[in-house]
């Protein structure tokens, strides 16, 4: 019989299996990049820039994403009953007191962020404190708590990375073929490159969705992790449950929101229903059925 820890289990499983997978895509692509231009320059230029994206990312994410949200730092004395609630559930995970920042915006909405537990950081909206009671609250903040302790922060940080380096390869392929680098290249290296060479259009064009795909697929899982290792917090998996489904019943976006920080909320922040194919490309599970595995049906 599925439980909260066996569902925690699992969604540490994939999760490491799609971020490996991911890791595989983005050497094989610049491998296959290097070869088609007869350049091995190519692969590790690309993997050393991954790398160093990456270590920018680890070290300035919680700035960056702070900014781009407009959240501002709060203190115990404006806000305390929140600072007890955090205070009181960090006590009980063994974490340290997060920095505690509030988005003045109506929408009901919450992330956390940061490199690890002891640089971490965690954000709620004005909405959020407006709409939920003590119970709920604690369930959203058991939740943003769960992905520090989970320390799937810097997982995310590292998987936006690169996505996004996946993209810049791709285009700049693209951009050479244009300028005639591919037709030299042919021409030189005879058959085999020209393969090579069409390998390579096919990859520049299908790796940054089928990224996208794994970005997403990461995102989805680690919800779900934290909703499992935030009910176990708090002993009560009724007041994430009831949480989310007031989450849900806003349906206005975020005032202050883009694609490239959309995952690190607790829900969607752009408020949209999406059905069918469009549910591949959502930055979070649908809300029902993180409900219902919180409720065990």
């Amino acid at each position: 019989m599925a439980t909260l820890y066996t569902q925690q289990s699992k969604n540490v499983r994939k999760t490491w299996i799609i971020f490996t997978l991911f890791l595989i895509v983005v050497i094989g692509v610049c491998y296959v990049f290097a070869r088609a231009y007869a350049n091995p320059s190519i692969l590790y230029i690309g993997v050393v820039f991954s790398v160093l994206m990456n270590i920018i990312g680890y070290w300035q994410s919680d700035k960056i994403v702070l900014a781009m949200s407009g959240a501002k730092p709060v203190e115990r004395e404006q806000n305390r009953e929140l600072y007890t609630t955090v205070e009181n559930l960090c006590i009980t995970a063994g974490l340290p007191l997060p920095k505690m920042y509030i988005i003045n915006d109506p929408a009901p909405n919450a992330f956390a962020t940061g490199r690890d537990k002891e640089h971490a950081v965690v954000a709620v909206t004005t909405g959020l404190l407006e709409r939920l009671n003590k119970t709920e609250l604690e369930g959203v903040i058991a939740h943003e708590l769960s992905h520090i302790g989970n320390r799937d922060m810097l997982l995310s940080t590292v998987v936006v990375v690169l996505v996004g380096f996946l993209a810049i390869i791709s285009d700049m392929f693209l951009r050479s073929m244009l300028w005639g680098g591919g037709r030299r290249d042919r021409e030189e290296g005879g058959n085999v490159q020209g393969i090579l060479m069409l390998v390579g259009i096919a990859l520049a064009i299908l790796s940054p969705i089928i990224a996208t795909l794994m970005q997403l697929a990461i995102s989805r899982k680690r919800e779900y992790l934290a909703d499992s290792s935030g009910a176990l917090l708090t002993r009560y998996p009724e007041g994430l449950a009831s949480a989310l489904e007031k989450i849900a019943e806003y349906k206005q976006p975020m005032r202050r929101v883009s694609n490239a920080t959309a995952h690190l909320f607790i829900s969607n922040p752009f408020g949209a229903r999406l059905s069918g194919v469009h549910k591949l490309f959502m930055t979070h599970p649908p809300i029902e059925d993180r409900v219902r595995i919180l409720r065990g049906n």
